[in-house]
């Protein structure tokens, strides 16, 4: 058996697979999220589990529980999913997140690990900007650096003094709202962009938003301070029947580009970035260099510590290729210490276009099972009998009731459109009139909103379904949670814990665990090999 930790293990789908091998012994975890961490133990009653990954001591760790083989892990994708692009923020926390996995090897020294991320990260899109700590990676040769540019202010709201002010980090953090204040106006501000939602919106937060303007309505100052009293002024003024939206939304527009402008200077700040050059050109906007985080990886882990580093291979893999039901694309990253082995081999795939597994190979023999609606209901659902057909679902059907079979209950606007689409089909199928009052601009929503999955086909990368408001095939009815994880290949008995979102999140964020399987077989036996040759 070769140890494991896991690390950022969210719901355990990476653990999983590789415990369903019996090969390996996940001996702890690491994962924050305290519903994430719930899931977690109730499937892995074995596993230390512990909670910030930053506050681990790997030396106390591997005195405790025993030495460590092998380091497995996905740190958070949302700093470089394209569904997640982070607007507001100069520098997504989450890069911070990939180099602790790297100090995680660095530390432990493994035999191997692998690391999972979204599909896109080795592209050039994914990248991390240069920080001090990072110049003598720059020093000692090999990370290829391209210039970056964060633009703070747009022209519109320049005004004197805006780069220098930018620059001093204390001036910055005097400016600085606190965080809850600067997310309520900016709500306001995003909703501001349809009327039905603008509305809605006030509505909602009306009391917050009165209990604030007192703090901001009287405040004294330079021309920051007098945006943000313009702001909730106005929103008085709103509230007193004095002022229209159209007014509105002009009015607070400055207060939230100047705090995005203080957020970002402060972050930059936080996180020692090298500014090569502050430019008034266009606005405000800072030039910074940045290098792949591939490349960075390589750096930290291969090149620079040369024969004492990782032999290193990347591959990105789709999870339909290793038996799951849906087309989902991993970027995985395997390495192997060179004192034991000069080569890294991936799992061949066990399937091709023409045997993929289906929508209706997972969730078929679930059609009778009525879902229920509220997570305190969620005792466990007899399953009807079903077909031995020997596939996918009679694999993951390993246990006698079913749990997590919940959904959302559907509104009229909802079950309208569910009634409309056809298997395959999408929002952009529905007719005009079933459109409106939903999105802003519904020529841009995503091809995974609204979409009636097909029996016939593997699905699309699972996500937070609840949120994508993905549909049944055949019913006219959400997909339920244990249907998003048969989709995942999580068999029956994996329990998912926490609120109805939080449970639909944490499928969505998960790993395959049949595909984790045929990457720890095949690590295992690469592992089996050298140890083999050494004994």
């Amino acid at each position: 058996m070769y140890n494991v930790v896991d690390l950022f293990a969210g719901a355990g789908g990476l653990s999983l697979g590789f415990q369903q091998t019996h090969r390996y012994c996940i001996k702890a975890a690491f994962e924050h999220n305290p519903a994430m961490q719930a899931t977690y133990r109730r499937n892995h009653p074995n596993t230390v589990v512990y909670g910030d990954v930053r506050c681990a001591d790997y030396a106390v760790l591997q005195k405790e529980l025993g030495p460590v083989d092998v380091v497995i892990g996905g740190p958070p994708c949302q700093g470089f999913s394209n569904a997640n692009r982070q607007k507001n923020t100069a520098v997504s926390q989450n890069n911070a997140l990939v180099k602790e996995y790297i100090r995680a090897v660095l530390e432990i020294r493994p035999k191997a690990f692998v690391m999972e991320n979204v599909s896109m990260l080795k592209s050039d899109v994914h990248r991390f900007f240069l920080s001090q700590q990072d110049l003598p990676l720059l020093e000692s040769a090999a990370l290829k650096v391209q210039d970056s540019y964060i633009r703070l202010l747009d022209a519109e709201y320049m005004f004197a003094g805006a780069a220098e002010l930018i620059q001093n980090p204390a001036a910055v953090q005097l400016l600085l709202w606190p965080r809850e204040d600067y997310q309520l106006l900016n709500v306001i501000y995003k909703a501001a962009k349809s009327s039905t939602k603008l509305s809605a919106a006030l509505k909602k937060h009306k009391k917050n938003l009165l209990k604030t303007v007192s703090r901001y309505a009287e405040m004294g100052g330079g021309r920051i301070e007098a945006a943000g009293r313009q702001a909730f002024i106005s929103l008085r003024e709103y509230y007193e029947g004095r002022l229209t939206e159209d007014e509105l939304r002009d009015r607070i527009a400055p207060a939230v580009m100047y705090q995005r402008m203080l957020q970002q200077a402060a972050e930059i700040a936080a996180n020692n970035l090298v500014v090569d050059e502050y430019s008034l050109k266009d606005g405000l906007r800072v030039k910074i260099r940045s290098f792949s985080v591939y490349d960075y990886l390589k750096e930290r882990l291969d090149n620079s510590l040369g024969a004492l580093g990782y032999k290193i291979e990347a591959r990105v893999l789709s999870a339909a290729d290793y038996g799951a039901p849906q087309k989902r694309m991993r970027f995985v990253i395997m390495g192997l210490r060179k004192d034991i082995s000069d080569k890294v081999q991936f799992p061949l795939p066990q399937y091709d276009p023409s045997s993929y597994r289906t929508v209706r190979d997972a969730i078929s023999d679930l059609e009778e099972t009525a879902p229920v609606f509220d997570v305190l209901n969620d005792t466990g659902t007899p399953i009807f009998a079903a077909p031995q057909t020997g596939g996918l679902n009679n694999e993951l059907r390993d246990s006698d009731l079913l749990r997590n079979h919940i959904i959302t209950r559907t509104r009229k606007t909802s079950m309208d459109r569910f009634k409309a689409l056809k298997q395959g089909e999408n929002f952009h199928a529905l007719d005009q009139s079933l459109m409106i009052n939903t999105y802003t601009d519904p020529s841009r929503t995503q091809n995974t909103i609204y979409l009636r999955l097909d029996y016939d086909q593997p699905c699309g990368t699972v996500v937070n379904v609840r949120k994508s408001m993905w549909v049944h095939p055949v019913l006219d009815r959400a997909l339920s949670i244990r249907e998003a994880a048969r989709l995942q290949t999580f068999p029956d008995s994996f329990v998912f814990m926490g609120t109805k979102d939080q449970q639909y999140q944490q499928v969505g964020n998960a790993v395959p665990p049949i595909m984790a399987r045929a990457v720890a077989e095949c690590l295992a036996e690469q592992l089996d090999k050298i140890d083999g040759a050494h004994s």
